[in-house]
């Protein structure tokens, strides 16, 4: 049955759920695109939704309790609302595939990484059969950036230069999942990167499980450096941004590419995982920790200010205390802005799951929570570096969690750190995806805080992103009003997103 066979389906609400990394909330953006094709609108915040679809993570070891728990709670939901769907879709559908509806049998479609496309059809499906449907691919059915897309930002979106990962690092299951690299045609990426400026972008961040592996498939070495600097030849298009690259790939061309392709913005996000070359080597990540720090030295070398963020595993099988001290010495050296960290958590499928010498939970938590202090230390120090420094911040619909409080609204630095900013008394008002210069006056670990004195301190510069959130709002019959609120999303649906 093709999708062409199956009616247009009309006013059935929705609600998307996404866990994970950017590639679901990239995901669930096409997702949205796909039902609102069909004729499904966001559901109302009070209002019980048609359909919910999970988006799936399977990285972390809780991911199959949590799921089944939101399934759990949703079973009542579903039974008093006749003709309620629940869509399960991502990694941990890739993963578990028939086991879902085997532990959850109300759930009416489970489907992949790679067949997102077919989600409308499998609903039609599912409704007319009255039975679950379960499709999923070995291999991608088309590139996700082919399908439809309705945004979460007028002024910033998402695109993915490539699928899939060919590394074969021991405590990943992705891999698996995701399937091989699949790389973009270069041409593909600019037209989709120029459509989003055309519509009012102002913000790209380039999308991939190991961007600097992009173009292994036509074999082009230097095809991602080639790649961020054609998009400094589209005009408008003002930040650009990219996550992640790999340590052992990371060639100094793509620096050269940041220093001097002058939209690129001073932000590199470089997994570490370890610093110890031992775990590396167990991790089978191939790089060790005196590469990871010269490629730190030669990017802050060309980008004084550049900030950079990683991802690090705290208890990996085997690591030892003098392992994890060797850690602690490479984030004190890397004077890292932020660091997402982890407690190691086996992953069925995967060979550390496999090896011996799985550290105690309490000797990891004790580890984790030393780390932490760690980083939440030097993020203080380099961020208190930004005080007394002038920074454009680029307008968000996000106001913070204190921001009706405070009256302060929320940007990002050119580094993607976060600014909170007051607006001196007779200012105009900045719109999500304008942007202002403002005096930082404070530093936390991992904000800024910026409040003028006067309006000599302040200055606003309106933006096409500025106009696209006008007219958004005007669309979606809110009141054009400049001032951003909280829970304010365009008229546009709700991409939850949990860890």
């Amino acid at each position: 049955m093709t999708q062409a066979a199956i009616a247009p389906t009309t006013q059935r609400s929705y609600e998307i759920r996404t866990f994970g990394c950017q590639m679901n909330v990239h995901d669930s953006e096409r997702i949205s695109g796909l039902l609102e094709e069909r004729g499904y609108t966001v559901a109302d915040a009070e209002a019980t939704p048609d359909l919910v679809v999970f988006n799936t993570c399977a990285v972390r070891e809780n991911a199959a309790n949590k799921l089944y728990g939101h399934l759990g709670n949703l079973k009542v939901v579903k039974d008093e609302h006749p003709g309620m769907q629940i869509a399960v879709g991502g990694c941990l559908a890739q993963k578990d595939q028939d086991s879902i509806v085997e532990r959850a049998p109300w759930v009416d479609v489970v489907f992949g990484t790679h067949n997102i496309g077919s989600l409308p059809v499998l609903l039609e499906r599912s409704r007319h059969n009255e039975s679950a449907q379960v499709e999923l691919l070995e291999a991608l059915e088309t590139f996700p950036s082919t399908l439809p897309t309705k945004r979460e930002s007028s002024y910033s979106g998402w695109v993915s230069i490539s699928v899939g990962c060919n590394n074969t690092c021991t405590f990943c299951i992705v891999p698996s999942l995701r399937g091989k690299e699949k790389d973009r045609r270069p041409g593909d990426i600019l037209s989709e990167v120029q459509a989003l400026v055309d519509d009012g972008a102002v913000e790209v961040t380039l999308l991939g499980q190991n961007v600097n592996t992009y173009g292994v498939e036509f074999r082009d070495r230097q095809a991602f450096s080639k790649l961020l600097r054609a998009t400094g030849d589209i005009e408008g298009l003002e930040r650009v941004r990219f996550t992640s690259p790999h340590p052992a790939s990371f060639t100094e061309d793509v620096i050269d590419a940041m220093a001097e392709t002058p939209n690129v913005m001073p932000q590199l996000h470089m997994p570490l995982q370890s610093g110890s070359d031992t775990i590396l080597k167990a991790m089978r990540r191939s790089y060790r920790s005196k590469r990871f720090l010269g490629i730190l030295d030669k990017v802050r070398e060309r980008i004084p200010h550049a900030a950079v963020t990683t991802d690090i595993i705290v208890g990996f099988p085997g690591e030892t205390e003098e392992d994890f001290q060797q850690t602690l010495d490479v984030v004190e050296a890397s004077r890292f802005s932020m660091a997402y960290t982890f407690q190691y958590s086996q992953r069925a499928g995967t060979p550390a799951a496999e090896m011996g010498d799985q550290i105690p939970k309490e000797v990891v938590q004790e580890r984790f929570e030393r780390l932490v202090a760690l980083q939440d230390r030097i993020a203080a120090e380099e961020s208190a570096k930004r005080v007394g420094t002038e920074q454009e911040v680029l307008v968000t619909n996000d106001t913070g969690a204190r921001g009706e409080q405070t009256g302060r609204l929320t940007g990002r630095a050119p580094d993607n750190r976060l600014v909170h900013f007051s607006l001196p008394h007779g200012v105009e008002t900045p719109r999500p995806g304008d942007f202002v210069t403002v005096p930082i006056t404070e530093a936390y670990s991992y904000h800024l805080i910026a409040d003028p004195t006067s309006a000599e301190e302040y200055c606003v510069r309106r933006s096409r992103a500025g106009d696209a959130w006008d007219r958004r709002q005007a669309e979606s019959c809110g009141t054009g009003s400049s001032v951003p609120t909280a829970g304010v999303n365009l008229g546009l649906p709700s991409l939850r997103v949990d860890a």
